[in-house]
């Protein structure tokens, strides 16, 4: 099966970038490590499982974004994961959960970082 290209997917870079950062923001809880090794494996788990091809440079890219986001933009949005909320991030599948609110302000938080022309604040 080939995959396709992520940019020909409406919406797909916002959803990694959000799964990227409920990952490294739950691992960060449980082992209070800011994971990149979490991250990088979530990345390639996250492609695969949606059959999506990216490139090396834009995952890098895109996994320090989601470093930046989890480490300091969760916060300043008000955005808290606790040790509580961690399993409701996630579906059974390990997909994200969209129905959680943590999940929902995160993807705001997302789409808004990948927007052309981000909110001015």
């Amino acid at each position: 099966m080939d995959k396709l290209d992520i940019d020909d997917m409406p919406g797909a870079r916002a959803d990694l970038l959000c799964f990227l950062v409920a990952t490294v923001a739950a691992s960060h809880t449980l082992t209070y490590e800011w994971r990149v090794d979490h991250l990088i494996e979530s990345c390639r788990i996250w492609l695969a499982r949606n059959v999506v091809s990216m490139n090396w440079l834009d995952r890098v890219l895109l996994g320090q974004l989601a470093l930046k986001i989890a480490k300091r933009e969760l916060k300043e949005a008000g955005i808290a994961v606790r040790q509580r909320d961690v399993q409701a991030l996630f579906t059974s599948e390990m997909g994200l959960n969209h129905a959680s609110t943590v999940v929902q302000k995160m993807m705001k938080l997302c789409r808004e970082s990948l927007s052309p022309d981000p909110p001015f604040v």
